[in-house]
């Protein structure tokens, strides 16, 4: 059953835009729009980037290299993780006998 789309205004940088999404994805929107606002008014109060189009593209490098960083650091972690569960597996295994 394929839902229709629901339109949700959103506001970034002072201007309103309509936006099509299903229901329940609503808030993900809405959160997603105020973190973008977020960033594009940190980058406009900066006084060094000047232009809303500007502006957004520099917030879209920024939200794209955090969200990299973040995947890497993840991808870290879980080599991490996986080697002391390796460790702790072969620790265990040797000195239960077997």
């Amino acid at each position: 059953m394929s839902q229709q789309p629901t339109t949700v205004e959103v506001k970034i940088l002072d201007k309103e835009y309509l936006v099509a999404c299903p229901e329940e994805e609503r808030e993900a929107l809405l959160r997603s729009a105020r973190h973008l606002d977020s960033k594009m008014r940190e980058i406009r109060a900066s006084g060094k980037v000047f232009g809303t189009e500007r502006i957004a593209v520099m917030a879209a490098l920024n939200i794209t290299h955090e969200m990299l960083e973040r995947d890497t650091m993840s991808n870290a972690t879980s080599t991490i993780l996986k080697a002391m569960d390796n460790k702790l597996d072969t620790a265990l295994g040797d000195s239960s006998g077997h």
